[in-house]
């Protein structure tokens, strides 16, 4: 017998977590750990949402991967280097590429119903902080509250509108905080 549902927030994980690699005005993963940045504010927020119960997913599509650019040994390393210094509960990874019409890949809900599925979440209540118009559309589909951090990515926007849009990783566990405390005064040093 499962345990009463929690909540989670999913986090992508490139412009989330790392700096994602912009060229172009498109953002890109890292090619390997030497070319990790990880997000200066991103320990203590994270360390804020998990003083408040929150179970913190990582859902991430890798389709360079799929299209031979890069192994999928480099991506685990990548997480184990984020899993080293990040409360992070578990890391879902979708290794596909569009044309493999796969439900896991954002926009599709796939990773976080298996999440939902594997611990127990009430998607419902749960968040999901993501860059990129395919994490929003993802969270939408899946019944999350969407947080879009809004780099301006020359890319289109999401289908659906994002519950917030802020500019920063804080700014977006600040807007969680107020909401899991129902508006009432909570500390975030992030």
């Amino acid at each position: 017998m499962k345990g009463k549902p929690q909540r989670a927030v999913f986090l992508d994980r490139d412009g989330v977590l790392n700096h994602a690699i912009v060229r172009g005005g498109n953002p890109y993963p890292p090619a390997s750990v030497s070319e990790l940045e990880i997000v200066t504010e991103a320990p203590e927020c994270l360390l804020a949402l998990k003083r408040l119960g929150l179970m913190l997913i990582v859902v991430t599509n890798q389709p360079d991967v799929a299209r031979g650019k890069q192994p999928s040994a480099a991506v685990e390393e990548i997480h184990r280097a984020l899993g080293a210094v990040l409360p992070v509960d578990a890391f879902l990874t979708c290794f596909h590429d569009d044309g493999d019409n796969c439900e896991c890949r954002k926009p599709r809900p796939g990773l976080l119903l298996e999440a939902a599925s594997r611990y127990a979440l009430e998607l419902a209540e749960s968040f999901l902080i993501g860059d990129r118009w395919r994490d929003i559309d993802a969270g939408y589909a899946a019944g999350c509250k969407t947080i879009l951090i809004d780099y301006g990515y020359a890319e289109r926007r999401p289908s659906a509108e994002p519950d917030a849009r802020v500019f920063s990783l804080r700014q977006a566990v600040e807007w969680i905080a107020r909401q899991v405390t129902k508006g009432g005064c909570v500390e975030i040093t992030c």
